[in-house]
């Protein structure tokens, strides 16, 4: 309202600032306004404690202020580049103008104008003898000067050098107390907190030196440097504590520690502290490191496993004690308190949380992608370090990391080797490698997985590397083995009470599953495995994909924060139009025959809700146009194989468009469009009979091949299949080739005869019992009699059933 009461003011105004220009203290209102607003917008914490009224009134304002100050971006510019002129500058520049443009008045008054330069002289005398004290001869000097200087009265008036030396003065001064009272502040912070660290002040940055941590001359031991680590390490965690500025000083110490030959373990030791401190740079979970402590985070870990392996005398534990350390006694087996299994699995994460939190459609988030390969690396050298120093658990550990960053790639190179050696030998994958040849993934994630499905004791990493291991072979077309798997670890059962990542892990190998059996032609199995996921209508938050508008008032920011960490990074997501598109086939191909064959039948069931519902969708459009969307391409398709026009169905669902929405995503496309026609042109043939089998009386199964283009077994097994499981009720006549059709399925008048007996007779049934609710008897006899309500024994029977007891009051 404020805001709607100034542009008023401002509209009637216009007339005034059209002539003069825009006002300076207007400009600083918005240039003010617009800093004021975007800081509380960036605030996230403060716009999270807003009420509902008051975030929607700063969005609204937000926008309304932006596309007002739009008219005005030269002028804001203007005065944010010099905000410290002031109004008096601005005020005595109005006024010499004024006194520019007036001249013809001023000389009509000389007399006038004498007396009143006499007076401003006097008053600038008296002002200079009060401020200055002793330079009164220079000012009366300089008056002299000026009459013989100003040879007119318009010069009289203009701005002299003194005037604006004493705004620049007056500037100059601000700024001095402005940056005492910052001083003064901040000395008082540091007082409070008792701190011993110096706060580093913004302004020109200053060449600085390193940090002198040994006074000259001190002999450099290894026990000096261990208590000068502790120091450093005391201030960890505290209040005040400049993390750079440790991590900064360790640096230092371990180039100290180089540099006097103290040995590899007290370097390594102060290495994990490196890493822990950049670890520990973001206190808050949810916030990710910034690149440049990422590429030191990444370097650091890598030099540790380079003195790792080039030391392998050292032994590093997480169980070692401080006291049992030995970092400089040769005599004895070196021992470093450290974990360097523990700092990689963190230093996954935190590549995790980088990709969660960048824009999956920048520059940015590809350049982060590529230290994926670097951090597989470290994964991968760690793990050959373990097999020889650690124990099962940890390989178990280490395993599921490079399991985790290898299950959902498509390996293209062995995917090429395999159709260059079909049936020529065994499966890529299997056979023994030669020099040099990289690892197949098949035969990577079957070494690894089997590892742990024999070491480990815990549940939760078993159950995710046979999830992985799983969507690895759903993911390359292994169809059987990803389902024998799946059954024999009988996952369904028990997966809802795994935490939410495994659950989330769990969904995605489900998908993949449904996805690999619709490439296979497998359309039922795809059906009932993706059934689950799209029935919910949650598929984007159950994969793990993203969060739901409508399902965000059901939870707090708390909760908030930590879904958005269980999300999957984007680079890994299942594409969820084509997870849908593979649905809606899948069950088009499998409800448009049914619907066929129970077209009369009043109890038939529904196969797919999602699909009836995106079909009585497409009848409710008043006008129908041609397909756009990937659902509309798939009703019209449903409606031409409703007719047994394959051809029709055939372009709707595989086309340029389609192609590249969906088919083309696909490893091997070409496939799965074959696929697809064979599957259309079988249930369009399954379709076709069921709907005109009333109008023939034989049909020969040639003229069928040529319908469909399917070859004569096809045909005869198809329709052999519908015969045996009573489907169609006809029969084959060899010789000739023919359908000979029995005739025995009512006609359509037949059909709605049978319907509206079956209605008739529910409708009587229903008035019966309703006559029966309001006489008091269901049917007129119980289970025990039949002759209604008399008395037996003790009490009596009404006619609604109710036994009641003789009572004795």
């Amino acid at each position: 309202q404020e805001f709607e009461l100034l542009g008023r003011a401002w509209t009637k105004a216009k007339g005034v600032v059209d002539r003069d220009g825009v006002p300076r203290f207007y400009l600083r209102i918005l240039a003010d306004l617009e800093d004021y607003l975007n800081e509380l917008w960036e605030d996230k914490e403060g716009k999270k404690k807003m009420n509902k009224n008051n975030a929607k009134a700063l969005s609204s304002l937000r926008q309304k202020l932006r596309k007002y100050n739009r008219d005005y971006e030269g002028q804001i510019a203007a005065y944010r580049q010099n905000p410290e002129q002031s109004d008096e500058d601005e005020e005595k520049s109005r006024r010499d103008s004024e006194g520019l443009g007036n001249l013809g008045n001023f000389g009509q008054n000389l007399g006038i104008l004498g007396h009143f330069l006499d007076f401003l002289e006097s008053e600038s005398e008296s002002e200079s003898d009060e401020d200055w004290g002793d330079s009164a001869s220079e000012s009366d000097s300089e008056s002299d000067e000026d009459d013989g200087k100003f040879t007119s009265l318009a010069s009289k008036f203009l701005k002299k050098d003194e005037e604006r030396r004493g705004a620049e003065r007056r500037r100059e001064e601000k700024a001095k107390k402005k940056l005492e009272r910052k001083t003064r502040r901040e000395e008082e912070e540091e007082e409070e907190e008792g701190g011993e660290w110096e706060k580093v002040k913004c302004g020109v940055p200053l060449i600085k030196e390193k940090p002198k941590m040994f006074a000259k001359g001190t002999e450099i031991t290894v026990g000096l440097v261990v208590k000068k680590l502790n120091e450093i390490l005391q201030a960890r965690g505290k209040k005040g504590t400049d993390r750079a500025a440790q991590i900064e000083l360790l640096q230092h110490l371990v180039a100290v520690a180089h540099e006097h030959n103290l040995g590899v373990p007290l370097e390594l030791k102060i290495k994990f502290n490196i890493v822990a401190s950049l670890y520990d740079y973001n206190p808050n979970l949810a916030a990710y490191m910034k690149p440049e402590l990422w590429q030191k985070c990444l370097g650091c870990i890598e030099e540790l496993l380079e003195l790792l392996f080039a030391h392998p005398e050292i032994f590093v534990g997480e169980n070692v004690l401080e006291e049992s350390e030995n970092l400089s006694n040769p005599e004895q087996p070196f021992r470093v308190r450290g974990c360097v299994l523990t700092l990689v699995e963190r230093m996954d994460e935190e590549f995790t949380k980088i990709m969660q939190n960048t824009d999956p459609h920048s520059q940015e988030y590809v350049e982060h992608l590529k230290d994926e390969a670097r951090v597989c690396r470290i994964i991968a050298r760690l793990q050959r370090y373990l097999q020889g120093k650690g124990s099962p658990e940890e390989l178990c550990r280490v395993y599921l990391r490079r399991v985790l960053h290898t299950y959902y790639k498509f390996d293209y190179g062995a995917a090429r080797r395999r159709g260059q050696t079909d049936g020529q030998g065994p499966r890529a994958g299997q056979t023994d490698r030669k020099d040099g040849q990289e690892e197949d993934s098949e035969a990577l994630m079957e070494r690894l997985c089997r590892f742990v499905y024999a070491k480990d004791r815990t549940d939760r990493i078993r159950t995710c590397a046979i999830l992985c291991h799983i969507y690895h072979h759903a993911l390359h077309s292994r169809w059987y083995r990803a389902r024998d798997l799946m059954l024999m670890s009988h996952l369904q059962d028990n997966i809802q009470h795994a935490d939410p990542p495994v659950q989330i892990l769990y969904n995605r190998t489900m998908v993949q599953l449904g996805i690999c059996a619709f490439r296979q032609g497998l359309i039922k199995d795809a059906h009932n495995a993706l059934l689950d996921i799209q029935s919910s209508g949650r598929a984007k938050e159950l994969l793990g994909q993203g969060l739901l508008l409508r399902s965000l008032q059901e939870r707090n920011a708390e909760q908030e924060k930590v879904e958005k960490r269980r999300q999957v990074p984007f680079h890994m997501h299942v594409n969820l139009e084509l997870l849908e598109c593979v649905y809606l086939v899948a069950a088009m191909l499998l409800e448009i025959p049914y619907m066929a064959a129970h077209e009369f039948d009043a109890r038939r069931r529904m196969i797919s809700k999602q699909f009836h519902h995106q079909l009585r969708v497409g009848e409710r459009q008043p006008l129908l146009g041609p397909p756009e969307s990937m659902r509309e391409h798939v009703v019209a398709a449903s409606k031409a194989m409703k007719t047994g026009d394959w051809r029709r169905c055939h372009r709707f669902v595989v086309n340029e468009k389609m192609n590249g929405k969906v088919w083309d995503l696909f490893p091997e496309a070409d496939q799965v469009r074959a696929m697809l026609v064979r599957k259309i042109q079988e249930e369009s043939l399954r379709t076709y009979l069921f709907t005109y089998s009333s109008v023939y009386d034989s049909i020969s199964m040639e003229t069928l091949a040529a319908m469909f283009e399917l070859d004569l077994p096809t045909v005869h097994g198809i329709i052999s299949k519908m015969i045996i499981n009573e489907e169609l009720m006809a029969s084959l006549d060899q010789p000739t080739a023919t359908v000979m059709m029995h005739r025995t399925e009512p006609t359509a008048t037949q059909n709605l005869a049978l319907q509206l007996a079956e209605k008739l007779g529910n409708l009587v049934e229903n008035n019966e019992r309703v006559l029966d609710q309001r006489q008091g008897a269901y049917g007129g006899y119980f289970r025990d009699q039949k002759d209604g309500g008399y008395r037996k024994g003790d009490g009596y029977l009404r006619r609604g059933g109710f036994r009641q007891e003789r009572s004795n009051y």
